[in-house]
């Protein structure tokens, strides 16, 4: 690693105070940005460690929302009564994350902040039409994602909490690889009224995304016979040594029909 500054604010304005000061970097869970620290592929000047700021954690219910705090870890969410009573969904995506040590030290603000294209987090929040909101404003989950690794957030900006509609119906699915449990196809499945929101992660060549598809498939009849023959074109699909586009394009299809079993 190179030579940088620590810092662990108490408030979320020594916070943003500090993030936004010149090659300053923002730690949450740290399980990309460490790792990037020790390859030198990244050095900033100063880290911003969120762990000691306490407005950040947390799960509520407010005005029919789920409130989650973006330094909540993945096992708090997990184990949340809140989660599991109004989105029992979101819950079980929060279990199968990684391992015990990844969930009790990951959170839900770092993972959707950084947008990794295989991140279970990211689905849950779009098929949710969550809203994520920072120290500055509130942003729509259709316009936070902007392609791999990016995100509408700019320099210094941080999420603070994420807003669900509580009482979506909704569920997960994925086919996770067996080494990293980073999901090679995740698929995340939302009831909104006789509309259905489908959000696809770890398969597209460009982050997450939505199935268009599957969503119309859905639509009036929520139900994993409704999307029995339909499918996802393999154009745009990730292709690696882990699985092809045409796998994947298979795969996004038979996690939809789970997740939407695992929601009823």
């Amino acid at each position: 690693m190179y030579e940088f500054d620590y810092h662990r604010p108490g408030t979320l304005d020594a916070a943003v105070k500090l993030a936004g000061e010149a090659d300053a970097k923002i730690l949450a869970g740290g399980h990309t940005l460490i790792p990037t620290l020790k390859q030198r592929l990244a050095a900033p000047k100063l880290l911003v460690d969120l762990h000691a700021v306490r407005e950040l954690q947390g799960v509520h219910l407010k005005d029919g929302q789920l409130v989650i705090g973006a330094m909540t870890t993945h096992a708090h969410v997990a184990d949340s009564a809140l989660v599991k009573a109004h989105l029992p969904g979101l819950a079980a995506l929060a279990a199968g994350i990684g391992d015990p040590h990844v969930r009790h030290r990951g959170t839900i603000g770092g993972s959707v902040a950084n947008n990794d294209p295989a991140a279970d987090y990211p689905s849950a929040v779009l098929a949710l039409n969550a809203t994520i909101i920072t120290n500055k404003r509130s942003i729509k989950a259709d316009d936070f994602f902007k392609g791999m690794f990016e995100t509408a957030l700019a320099e210094g900006e941080i999420i603070t909490h994420f807003s669900f509609p509580a009482g979506i119906k909704s569920g997960y699915a994925k086919f996770p690889n067996p080494a990293s449990r980073y999901a090679l196809v995740g698929v995340y499945v939302a009831q909104h009224g006789s509309d259905a929101r489908v959000a696809v992660t770890g398969a597209g060549a460009n982050g997450v995304f939505r199935a268009s598809t599957l969503e119309a498939a859905l639509k009036g009849n929520f139900s994993a016979a409704a999307l029995e023959g339909k499918s996802v074109p393999a154009d745009g699909i990730n292709s690696d040594m882990h699985a092809d586009a045409a796998y994947r394009a298979h795969l996004i299809g038979v996690m939809a029909r789970r997740a939407v079993a695992a929601a009823h």
